[in-house]
């Protein structure tokens, strides 16, 4: 079995909530591969500066340091081949890219309205103020005032799933009759939303809303067995 240690994005009392990260994290579960989990603070990136970069995840493989949650999903999906594939052969591969930024610059925009005061919560004072100051310079509004635009914003991300919508009333994941690669990138959306926020994003009645029921199944629940809000 190889060694693998993953770097991730630690909140208040370790709370693990990065959605790239938990892209990683069920990617690695696919291929039936385990890792020591690393905690990685917002406003400490020392534990990672071996990577030339800030962010998280960065993945080290027997040595081999990867950063991003595409390029890491690659790296499983090249070397271990012989595990059950990710994206399903080249033509999936592009595919499951197209999902990965449509996920990543469409639908995760709209989210993070919605659901980013309330990450703040489980930061640590040091971690939150950083969020606070590049966020809202990012976003051109002050934090606190997304809460109450919940409303106004609720409406554009639901309309951003319409795609995805459309898909699951036809296959039960993305991947098709399985899950792969292309459903964790959207779930590790959602799964950051349910471990940081109560807020309500869809109705039992959405088809979106199985898929999440079914995704929180996988892996011996997995995504299930962690610190989060039941809705």
């Amino acid at each position: 079995m190889p060694t693998l240690t993953l770097y991730e994005l630690s909140g208040r009392a370790d709370r693990r909530f990065s959605p790239f990260c938990w892209r990683t994290r069920l990617a690695l579960a696919h291929k039936g591969l385990r890792s020591q989990n690393m905690p990685v603070k917002y406003t400490d990136k020392s534990s990672i500066a071996f990577s030339g970069q800030e962010r998280v995840p960065v993945l080290v493989d027997d040595g081999v340091v990867v950063s991003d949650s595409w390029a890491i999903a690659c790296h499983l999906e090249d070397k271990y081949s012989e595990r059950p594939t990710l994206f399903g052969g080249s033509h999936g591969r592009s595919f499951t890219r197209f999902i990965d930024l449509w996920a990543t610059r469409s639908v995760f925009p709209n989210l993070v309205r919605l659901v980013l005061t309330d990450a703040l919560k489980h930061l640590d004072p040091g971690d939150a103020a950083y969020i606070r100051q590049s966020r809202s310079a990012q976003l051109g509004v002050e934090l606190d005032s997304l809460e109450g635009q919940r409303h106004l914003n609720i409406g554009s991300f639901r309309e951003s799933l319409t795609p995805f919508r459309s898909h699951l009333r036809h296959r039960a994941y993305l991947g098709g009759n399985e899950p792969a690669y292309a459903d964790y990138s959207v779930f590790g959306l959602f799964q950051w939303a349910r471990m940081v926020s109560p807020y309500r994003l869809i109705e039992a009645d959405d088809p979106v809303y199985t898929w999440r029921s079914n995704m929180l199944g996988l892996f011996d629940g997995l995504a299930a067995n962690v610190p989060s809000y039941d809705i």
